[in-house]
């Protein structure tokens, strides 16, 4: 299913987006086989093939599963990230790095997403730096096929990107359903370089887009 209606290109304020986005996403038919097209696509990339350090969200709700892939790419030579909620110091909502080894190390943290536990965050040798990371699969509530991204409205995802490598891919996982004509976007939301669906591969503008606000 694709939200094709003039609302997609209509100024939709996020809230009204993000609801439509989330209905579609919840009503997905075969989930677990729109899953694996999905990721199998993510990990054919010659960005992935080529990175030493790959961050994967850990799926939660009716977001595109990622869980057993991440299993299995811990079988491989590649370092695989997670991320995980914290709070920093000055109050503000962030996301952890974790180096993860075996996903049965991870508990049941923020939302029922699985995490270090809490006495292990920021633990030398198994905390990642963002400038670390060489290719990252962004989850998200909508897209456009030129990048543009909505996320949950906590901005976790847009302070990390924030401080990645310039160099660094991100790849965007999402259902068709989830896809828009054209999502708002402000000067501090990221552009992905490409977003992945269970049938398509679509060129995002990337990190270019921050041109436009200078």
């Amino acid at each position: 299913m694709r939200l094709t209606s003039t609302l997609n290109t209509m100024p939709t304020r996020k809230s009204q987006l993000r609801q439509l986005a989330y209905d579609a996403r919840n009503q997905q038919q075969n989930p677990e086989n729109l899953s694996q097209r999905n990721c199998e696509q993510f990990i054919a990339l010659p960005a992935y093939q080529q990175a030493d350090t790959v961050m994967w969200y850990i799926s939660c709700r009716s977001e595109v599963k990622t869980q057993s892939f991440i299993v299995r790419e811990l079988n491989t030579s590649k370092i695989i990230v997670v991320p995980y909620c914290v709070q920093g110091n000055d109050g503000q909502n962030t996301l952890g790095l974790w180096w993860l080894q075996d996903f049965d190390e991870l508990v049941q943290g923020k939302w029922g997403i699985p995490e270090p536990p809490k006495q292990r965050w920021l633990e030398p040798g198994r905390e990642i730096n963002p400038k670390q990371l060489d290719c990252i699969l962004v989850p998200g509530v909508a897209f456009d096929r030129q990048g543009g991204r909505l996320g949950n409205g906590g901005g976790y995802y847009d302070r990390l990107l924030a401080d990645v490598r310039d160099d660094a891919m991100l790849a965007a996982a999402c259902y068709e359903s989830q896809l828009f004509e054209q999502i708002a976007v402000e000067p501090h939301d990221v552009y992905m370089d490409c977003v992945i669906t269970e049938s398509a591969l679509y060129t995002g503008i990337g990190r270019k887009a921050a041109l436009r606000w200078i």
